[in-house]
C-alpha cells in the first residue's frame, strides 16, 4: 500500500494544455519463439560401466577417484605371470615352426620333399600362430583400458583384490558433451526436429541457462502418454554438468523476429486488444490513437503483435487509462526496459522543466 501511495504521488493525473503525462515504449523487432517446457535426465556422451573379464587378482592400479583419462590409457593390471611365460612358450613354438616350414618348402621345391609333408608343416605352423593369437588374447584381458576418454567415477576395488567377472572396478563417462533426454506431448511433433534450440536450468546448478540444440527426436510415440521421447546435446566445457542431473528444459519452437511491446500498453475489451499508438501532428504534439491490434504469444513483461503496429510506432506504457484519443499528452520518459518504473515516473516533462523558476531550477 506504502509503494503505491508513492507512485501516486510520483505520477499525478493533471491536464492542461500540455495533456496527461504518460510514458511510453517503441514498438521493437526481436528474436522470439515459442516455448514448451519439460523435465529431463541428464546422461553423458558415452559412459561404461568398467568391470573385469576374467577372474584373477588386481596386481596394479593406475588411476585415482575423479581423474580424466585418455583412449586406451591403462586403468587396471592384472596377475598374470602365467599368461606372460605361456606367451614366450607359444612365440617359441611359431619361431620353430616358421624354420621347418621354410626348410621343408625349399626342399619340396627341388623335389626333395614331398607335398604331403609340406602341408603337414604349414598346418603346424597354423595351429601355432592360432595359439599365440589365444594367450596374447587371454593377456589382454588382464590389463584394462579405457575405451574413450572421459573421467573416471569412484574406485571399487583394491590392489590385491580377487575380482570376477561383471565385478564393478569404476565407471567412466565422456562430459565434454551431455545428452539430456525429455519427453514433450506428441501435439507439438511437428515442430520437433534436429538443431531445433533448447534452454535447460537445474536447481542444483542455481538455475544458470546452458543452452543446447535437438539432436535426435524417437521414431515411435508412447501410446499411453501420447508423448515423444527427444534427446538433445548440451556442450559441456566447464564440466558443470553430470549425468543423472534432472534439469528443466525450454524448447524454443518456430524461431523468428517478432514485433513486440511492453504487456502494460495493452488495452483489452472482451476478446480484443488495444493499444495507444502515438502519431505527430504538425505543431509537434503527441496525439494518441486508437488501435486494434492482433497479438500472439507471451513472455515475462512482453507480448508478441502479429498485426496492427508497424516497428518504431510509440505506443503508451503507463497513462493509458487517462489518456484521450485525440487529446495530446506530455511524454515523461521512454521506457526502454532498462530502468525502474519509480525513476520514469519521477521525470518531467520538457515543458515543465522550462516553466520552473529559476531558483528551482538552480535547487
Amino acid at each position: 500500500m506504502r509503494t503505491l501511495l508513492v507512485l501516486l504521488l510520483l505520477f499525478p493525473t493533471l491536464t492542461g494544455a500540455a495533456g496527461d503525462r504518460v510514458i511510453v515504449a517503441e514498438v521493437t523487432t526481436e528474436p522470439w519463439a515459442d516455448r514448451t517446457e519439460a523435465l529431463g535426465t541428464l546422461r553423458a556422451d558415452e559412459s561404461v560401466v568398467i568391470t573385469a573379464n576374467v577372474t584373477e587378482t588386481i596386481s596394479a592400479i593406475h588411476f585415482d577417484d575423479g581423474q580424466r583419462v585418455d583412449a586406451g590409457e591403462i586403468l587396471v593390471e592384472m596377475t598374470s605371470a602365467e599368461e606372460t611365460a605361456l606367451l614366450e612358450e607359444v612365440r617359441a613354438r611359431v619361431a620353430e615352426a616358421e624354420r621347418q616350414y621354410a626348410r621343408v618348402q625349399s626342399l619340396a621345391e627341388r623335389g626333395s620333399a614331398s607335398a604331403s609333408l609340406l602341408d603337414e608343416r604349414r598346418r603346424e605352423l597354423d595351429t601355432a600362430r592360432a595359439s599365440l593369437v589365444a594367450v596374447e588374447s587371454r593377456l589382454k584381458d588382464r590389463v584394462v583400458k579405457a575405451p574413450f576418454a572421459g573421467v573416471v567415477g569412484l574406485r571399487n576395488i583394491s590392489s590385491g583384490a580377487l575380482v570376477e567377472p561383471g565385478d564393478v572396478i569404476t565407471t567412466l563417462d565422456d562430459d565434454r558433451t551431455m545428452k539430456l533426454d525429455f519427453t514433450v506431448p506428441s501435439v507439438f511433433l511437428t515442430s520437433l526436429r534436429p538443431g531445433l534450440a533448447i534452454e535447460a536450468r537445474a536447481p542444483a546448478l542455481e538455475d544458470q541457462v546452458f543452452s543446447g540444440a535437438i539432436s535426435a527426436v524417437d521414431t515411435r510415440v508412447d501410446p499411453v502418454t501420447r508423448s515423444v521421447q527427444v534427446r538433445a546435446r548440451l556442450p559441456n566445457p566447464r564440466r558443470l554438468l553430470r549425468p543423472g542431473l534432472l534439469m528443466r528444459v525450454e524448447l524454443l519452437r518456430n524461431p523468428r523476429q517478432a514485433l513486440t511491446v511492453p504487456e502494460a500498453a495493452l488495452l483489452h475489451r472482451g476478446d480484443e486488444h488495444f493499444v495507444l499508438a502515438l502519431t505527430d501532428t504538425q505543431d509537434g504534439a503527441a496525439v494518441p490513437e486508437r488501435r486494434k491490434v492482433q497479438i500472439g504469444a507471451r513472455r515475462p513483461g512482453l507480448v508478441e503483435i502479429t498485426g496492427g503496429l508497424d516497428a518504431g510506432e510509440r505506443v503508451i506504457t503507463h497513462g493509458n487509462d487517462k489518456a484521450r484519443p485525440g487529446e495530446p499528452v506530455a511524454i515523461i520518459a521512454v521506457d526502454d526496459g532498462t530502468r525502474p518504473l519509480a525513476e520514469l515516473l519521477a521525470q518531467k516533462p520538457a515543458a515543465d522543466a522550462a516553466e520552473r523558476p529559476a531558483a528551482e531550477r538552480a535547487e
